[in-house]
């Protein structure tokens, strides 16, 4: 009869007198189980694994039972039967056996199975050998391997923390990521509690989960008896192990605890440069106790926690510096405007995409001048600081002052350029003054780099109002260039004028004009009343969540029926600027018809054309022309040109092919009255008209 499986192993044929030498060598026994007698011989060694006497053992392998616990005999009789009908040739176990003295150890058995030529099972040798050693050093390295797993978890965790953190902002950002579900909680956290030591108390910020607070705890001393207050004290975390060393160690607090079925906790002070800035507690309902790794673990944790509070703390105490600041640098009010109706606002940036607020240089302004007109201002600093706000404050006093002291649009702004240049920044500012006449309607607009104003009538129908424009302030001066041109709208009674910074206007990866056109059909469809429109632009802003900040004046010109005394409008005109001619020209158009001299108003437009002409053609130097309502009851409205020159103008006769020499004729036959002054070192051209009465329904 063949013996397949003969080579799986080879007994000795003087076995098991003499066992085979490699099986000794490696403390291992050998049996041989004739499976058709039942027999099951052992050599000595493998005996002596069993714990077994010569005279205890015949070969049954009954005699086994008191060394194999029944449970361990079923499961490797159903092993070696599998293997048998499976037709394996060899299978392997781990099992327990009882020794003599009650004590269980592991053994290890492979057992190879030899069949006939029909494949029937005839015998089965194998070896036996303890297994103790192995399995013991097998599970050390299991074990091992899971704290090695458990730390890597965890320090995985507190990396992962540690990242986070970093991005935190503010106080609340930093709470958001301790509660967030893949933070903390990977620890096995139940609850969390944190508090901050604000003037000798702790001020309870952050509590979880919802229904866990506990009453009393929002404020607490330093030296009452619970576990944050003890860890800040003592600069040392306190580690709770067990439910009786919390309810021994602090029983005022322990009662409110017991519905969230704590078992042990971790309470870590937080602290920076050696003074506690607060404390933070985590609670857990499946954990008895901490090892020393865990502990290590959890005290890094709270380093890094509160190294992330002290930024976020620091953080926001600049934003409330800097946003003070700011407010003050804004006007605190604004004046009511009689014959319009006005709307300001002003949005802080928000910086990638956090909930805080950054600030910037945006700013707005509205200034009273005398003869019922009022100068709007909108601009923008460069930056988004400390620094930009200062800047912005200075920029918009001095500009108030320039206008206030009576000086023309241009030279407001001129003049607001060379001092933004003198104060040595390296910040520019565009910005926008538009100076309006609220009895006529004539607004006078100069621009510095900013964007367009848009107009808006009682219709809703929104329109860009192209002005021309020079370099931003601060810019013009180092560029060599100081002209600034005025542009001139007519802001009929009903009509809007906004003024926005480019936070309202501008979206990433839109073009500007683009901008202005969604921006003009926002309006159109915004609601009627100033300050609501106003509200709703600044909403629109907030859910974008733009990284610029916003400032927006809207001016509404309220209906007058009369013209009112004391109106003034003044442009100044330089030589060689056909541009300035032509916004001067514009002005006494616009002007005059709004004050009801329509009917001379080409009268005034011609005359105040040849006075212009007159001054920049004998004289040096630029002309000022200014157009002003005398008195309201005689409706006598007045044009000045001004000029550095003390010579005279003087009549001439005009030859018959001459052009020249007819320009004070023209005045003379014109004008109603005229005259010169002397003015300083030059003089003023004047001429003044009568307006007729307007009739019923004329406009």
């Amino acid at each position: 009869m063949a013996d397949r499986g003969a080579s799986a192993l080879s007994l000795p044929d003087d076995w098991p007198a003499h066992p085979d030498p490699i099986l000794a060598l490696n403390r291992m026994g050998s049996f041989d189980w004739d499976l058709d007698s039942g027999l099951f011989h052992m050599d000595a060694r493998a005996r002596e694994i069993f714990d077994m006497r010569p005279e205890e053992y015949d070969g049954h392998p009954e005699n086994l039972a008191p060394r194999v616990p029944p449970a361990e005999a079923q499961r490797l009789d159903a092993l070696v039967t599998q293997a048998i009908k499976d037709g394996s040739e060899n299978y392997g176990a781990y099992f327990r056996m009882r020794l003599r003295d009650g004590s269980l150890r592991w053994t290890h058995t492979q057992g190879y199975i030899r069949r006939d030529d029909t494949g029937r099972p005839r015998r089965i040798v194998g070896i036996v050998r303890d297994a103790t050693e192995e399995l013991s050093d097998l599970a050390d390295r299991r074990q091992d391997a899971a704290l090695d797993d458990a730390r890597s978890q965890q320090t995985n965790v507190v990396q992962l923390a540690t990242a986070a953190l970093a991005h935190a902002r503010t106080v609340q950002d930093v709470i958001d990521v301790l509660k967030d579900t893949h933070g903390l909680t990977h620890l096995g956290a139940t609850s969390l509690v944190m508090g901050l030591v604000e003037a000798g108390r702790i001020r309870l910020v952050a509590e979880g989960p919802a229904g866990s607070f506990v009453p009393g705890t929002l404020v607490t001393r330093i030296d009452e008896p619970y576990p944050m207050s003890e860890v800040v004290r003592t600069l040392r975390p306190r580690f709770i192990e067990s439910p009786e060393e919390f309810a021994a160690g602090y029983p005022i607090l322990w009662p409110h605890l017991t519905d969230l079925a704590i078992t042990s906790a971790a309470y870590l002070p937080l602290i920076v440069q050696a003074r506690p800035i607060g404390a933070m507690g985590l609670l857990y309902s499946d954990r008895s106790g901490f090892t020393p790794e865990e502990r290590n673990i959890l005290v890094a944790l709270g380093s890094s926690i509160a190294q992330s509070l002290q930024r976020a703390m620091f953080y926001e105490e600049e934003q409330d510096i800097a946003q003070g600041l700011q407010q003050a640098m804004l006007p605190r009010t604004i004046p009511s405007v009689p014959g319009a109706d006005v709307a300001v606002r002003y949005r802080a940036a928000t910086i990638g995409g956090s909930a805080g607020r950054d600030i910037g240089g945006d700013w707005y302004d509205l200034i009273p001048l005398p003869g019922g007109r009022v100068g709007a201002v909108i601009g923008d600093v460069q930056g988004h600081d400390t620094h930009a706000a200062a800047v912005m404050g200075q920029l918009r006093i001095v500009l108030r002052a320039y206008a206030a002291e009576g000086h023309t649009p241009a030279t407001v702004m001129a003049r607001a350029s060379v001092f933004l240049h003198e104060l040595d920044t390296d910040r520019f500012a565009t910005c926008l003054y538009a100076e309006a006449d609220l009895a006529t309607g004539v607004v006078q607009v100069v621009r510095a780099g900013h964007i367009d104003p848009l107009v808006r009538a009682p219709d809703g129908g929104c329109r860009r109002v192209p002005v021309p424009g020079g370099l931003p302030l601060g810019l013009s001066v180092e560029f060599g260039t100081l002209e600034y041109p005025v542009g001139t709208l007519e802001l009929d009674p009903g009509h809007t004028l906004l003024l926005c910074t480019d936070g309202l206007v501008e979206q990433p990866g839109a073009d500007l004009d683009d901008g202005m056109r969604a921006l003009a059909a926002l309006i159109a469809t915004g609601p009627d009343d100033v300050r609501d429109l106003a509200d709703r632009l600044i909403e629109v802003a907030d859910e974008r969540e733009g990284d610029d900040d916003v400032a927006l004046l809207l001016l509404r010109r309220r209906g007058q029926d009369t013209p009112q005394p004391g109106g003034r409008l003044q442009q100044h005109v330089a030589p060689g600027d056909p541009e300035a001619l032509t916004h001067a020209r514009h002005m006494i158009r616009a002007a005059t018809r709004a004050w009801g001299a329509r009917e001379r108003a080409d009268e005034i437009e011609l005359v105040a054309d040849e006075l212009i002409t007159n001054a920049l053609m004998h004289t040096e130097g630029a002309a000022i022309v200014t157009l002003r309502v005398l008195n309201a009851a005689d409706r006598r409205l007045r044009v000045e040109v001004e000029d550095s020159s003390s010579a005279l103008p003087r009549r001439r006769e005009a030859g018959e092919s001459g052009v020249s020499g007819r320009g004070l004729l023209l005045v003379d036959l014109l004008a109603d009255v005229w005259g010169v002054e002397a003015r300083g070192g030059g003089k003023c051209v004047w001429c003044e008209f009568v307006v007729p009465e307007r009739g019923p329904g004329a406009r």
